[in-house]
């Protein structure tokens, strides 16, 4: 007993199918990094950015191909221009909670020693104060 689906859709039509699937995906990826890249260029005006997309659009693989053999290294720098700034700002965050926290922990400290009659009120604002400036 056989299916009479599979027995109409050959596997050479399956294969062409998948083919002709993925090549579609790889165009929507393409045009999306192609897209991307345009509307993140700071170099170009409106409407060169207008002219590559309706380029991508109007001759698809074309379009990309051309786009991507055009400006493959200024794609490059542009990605690690981002890298780098996004990895800036994580770092600066990080260093601005681990900051405050070794100030609290200063503070927190000095306030024991205050408490123990170890330093005074005036040495305390002291360290309070040089803690919170670093």
């Amino acid at each position: 007993m056989t299916l009479p689906v599979a027995a109409d859709y050959p596997f050479l039509d399956v294969l062409w199918s998948m083919l002709i699937f993925m090549a579609f995906f790889l165009w929507i990826w393409l045009a999306i990094t192609c897209f991307a890249d345009i509307f993140r260029r700071r170099d170009t005006s409106g409407w060169v950015k207008a002219i590559w997309i309706i380029f991508i659009i109007v001759l698809p693989y074309l379009g990309v191909l051309v786009y991507l053999i055009a400006n493959h290294n200024s794609m490059a720098d542009r990605s690690a221009k981002d890298v780098e700034q996004a990895q800036a700002a994580f770092d600066a965050r990080v260093r601005q909670v681990a900051g405050a926290r070794d100030s609290a922990a200063e503070i927190e400290k000095a306030h024991a020693l205050l408490q123990s009659g170890a330093i005074n009120q005036q040495e305390f604002e002291r360290l309070k104060a040089k803690a919170l400036a670093t």
